[in-house]
């Protein structure tokens, strides 16, 4: 696929699908509409996920799990449904000192998205207080969709980031003066301590409830009225998913669009990413002609081809059980389940199909190893099975037996050998498992029918 942006002819490739299926990674647990899912980063090795009518459900991060806690119950406080409900979690980076988690809900009369910070019960990690809620923002939404829903705090600044879609009144996305339509980004520690002098109070969220302060370094930062200090980037319909990659600190975001093209934007401060100027790498205001002039256009596109019309952003692979995907942007589409990997570095984009499944992808998360997690709408949660190829037991060389140079060619027995306590050892579809084998390490085990010996 060729497209002409701006002048200039940018080659896009389109690669044929790569084989990497997918598996239940918890066969023994099922959620209520999960949209959300992820892990505290406190070392505790738990999972958390977000149930849409407002419930966060916890539970260890073993393929074995048989149950998952109830962790918060809010739903008196939500209303839920389509695009409303309990649509993001995000633990504060000190959480492992100060027991603090975030939410993002929508709640009615009047219609409003509501972030807000809930503690932990001191007398037990897996059960947070309802009653302990402090809202920080809250913002009127005109309608109920286009409400976004991803929060995340950046491994780089510690700083909150808020998405907000567009609340579907046209023009938003263009009009500094409103949160709609904006990646947002506050201090959820009031700017105490040496912060405190470059931080402002809020401008567009404030109120009685407006716990937070603005970093002073926010591109439209200039104290109240005018611009909204709290914003980020802009020029967005729908970021229902956004995410950092780990390593490189780098914003991804993917932006649901309207009728045609759904887009993938990597975020930079003060961007304006063209809705409803444009749909993607098009003009859609006015449909042709459009003024382009300090728009920021997006690192890939897709056109709505049957029943592709609705983007789920998920991660920058950094894990290690696909190796061949490191550093690569997993994404999925809601609608017609089909998952891609993005390949880009600044040049030009290289997008691959994954796998095309029939489900109703609703979110990506990762773990604390920072292995992937597909979340299905149904209620299941999946990971990527791949297949490696290993020799019999007892060649530890591999011999000729290892025929994909791509993955580690390890008997069982030698991965074992070389593991050290407390690891995790990845058996993914295709290798054999002898018969009753005994794992007595301490390992943590991703695979089903293996002994792990307490």
């Amino acid at each position: 696929m060729i497209v002409l942006v701006m002048g200039i002819t940018a080659v896009w490739v389109q690669h044929a699908q790569s084989q990497i299926p997918l598996s239940p990674a918890f066969p023994n647990l099922f959620f209520s509409n999960p949209v959300d899912l992820q892990h505290p980063g406190d070392g505790s090795n738990r999972l958390f996920v977000v149930e849409q009518a407002g419930v966060i459900r916890v539970f260890d991060n073993d393929p074995a799990v048989t149950s998952a806690l109830v962790f918060l119950d809010i739903q008196s406080r939500v209303t839920s449904g389509d695009e409303l409900g309990l649509l993001g979690l995000a633990f504060h980076p000190d959480f492992a000192s100060n027991n603090f988690f975030f939410v993002y809900y929508t709640a009615p009369s009047p219609l409003r998205s509501v972030i807000a910070r809930y503690a932990v019960d001191p007398a037990n990690p897996d059960q947070g207080n309802p009653a302990s809620e402090v809202i920080l923002l809250e913002v009127l939404q005109p309608f109920d969709h286009h409400n976004a829903g991803q929060i995340a705090f950046s491994p780089d600044d510690g700083y909150l980031y808020i998405a907000l879609g567009d609340g579907d009144l046209p023009g938003q996305g263009q009009n500094t003066g409103t949160l709609l339509g904006s990646l947002l980004r506050i201090d959820v520690d009031g700017g105490g301590g040496s912060k405190q002098s470059r931080m402002l109070m809020p401008d567009c969220g404030a109120g009685s409830n407006a716990n937070y302060t603005i970093p002073a370094d926010n591109p439209l930062a200039d104290g109240p009225g005018n611009d909204c200090d709290e914003i980020w980037a802009y020029g967005l319909r729908n970021p229902w998913r956004f995410s950092f990659d780990p390593e490189t600190g780098q914003l991804w975001t993917a932006d649901v669009g309207d009728n045609d093209y759904e887009e993938i934007d990597i975020i930079t401060p003060g961007g304006n990413y063209g809705w409803n100027t444009m749909e993607g790498l098009h003009c859609f205001d006015p449909p042709v002609g459009c003024d382009q002039t300090g728009l920021t256009l997006p690192v890939w596109e897709y056109a709505h081809d049957g029943q592709s019309k609705s983007v789920t952003g998920g991660y920058v692979y950094r894990g290690s059980i696909a190796p061949a995907l490191l550093g690569q942007y997993i994404y999925a589409d809601y609608i017609d389940g089909r998952i891609w990997a993005l390949d880009y570095n600044g040049g030009s984009p290289v997008n691959t199909l994954l796998i095309d499944t029939d489900l109703n992808l609703s979110t990506f998360g990762v773990g604390q190893d920072h292995e992937l997690y597909v979340v299905a709408y149904d209620g299941t949660i999946y990971w990527f099975t791949v297949t490696r190829y290993v020799a019999p037991d007892g060649d530890d060389t591999g011999g000729n037996d290892c025929t994909d140079e791509s993955f580690p060619c390890l008997t069982i027995a030698h991965a074992v050998d070389q593991a050290n306590s407390g690891d995790t050892l990845h058996i993914a579809s295709g290798i054999y498992v002898e018969p009753g084998l005994v794992i007595d390490k301490g390992l943590h085990v991703r695979a089903q029918g293996v002994v792990v010996k307490q």
